[in-house]
């Protein structure tokens, strides 16, 4: 689990989070190299993230691990949709979350299921997981007992953010908002739209 978000349901004692699964490559830049990696970076001869780590002798750079065709090393899901048993403290399901398609590769039938994502679920009373998180720009909704894929949104944007649900009135509607602003340094489409959907 990474730092982004994970959601818990109190009266099925699950926790439900994203995952990223694949390798980073992670360097200690000596303090007086520091400014230059961040100059590189910003300019964009250098592709990884680099961070100052304030107040310790180096600075840090990151990125994935990946092959020629800029895609992670090791095999895929590269992301998922785990939920956590915390009774039993066992994981009750694991499906990948979102996919290549129309983004990294060129061939359909080469399609991979579970792509690096970037974003938190959340969990409605009525046991649906939503989640945009992954770099393809869907809004998905989860069985929360099942795992299974229910349905899923376009956004116009990256929606690397944390869904949130309200209703206008105790019996009205009940809507999933979303900010779709994408992300820069996981290179999804940025974007500034808040999107609402209204569930049925």
């Amino acid at each position: 689990m990474n730092w982004s978000s994970g959601a818990f349901d109190p009266e099925r004692q699950l926790f439900v989070t994203n995952v990223n699964n694949f390798a980073m490559e992670v360097h200690l830049i000596p303090r007086d190299r520091y400014e230059a990696a961040e100059r590189a970076a910003k300019a964009g001869e250098l592709r990884a993230e680099v961070s100052p780590q304030h107040g310790a002798p180096y600075g840090m750079s990151r990125e994935v691990l990946h092959s020629p065709a800029r895609l992670p090393c090791n095999a895929p899901p590269w992301g998922s949709l785990v939920a956590v048993d915390l009774a039993d403290g066992t994981i009750r399901w694991s499906v990948p979350l979102g996919t290549t398609t129309g983004i990294w590769l060129a061939n359909p039938a080469a399609t991979v299921r579970g792509i690096p994502n970037l974003g938190g679920p959340i969990i409605t009373a009525g046991g649906l997981v939503f989640i945009a998180a992954a770099m393809d720009d869907y809004l998905r909704a989860f069985d929360i007992e099942t795992g299974a894929e229910l349905w899923k949104g376009r956004l116009p944007a990256g929606g690397q953010a944390l869904p949130t649900t309200y209703r206008l009135h105790p019996d009205g509607k009940q809507f999933v908002v979303i900010a779709a602003g994408g992300h820069g340094k996981i290179g999804t489409k940025l974007g500034d739209s808040l999107v609402a959907f209204a569930l049925p």
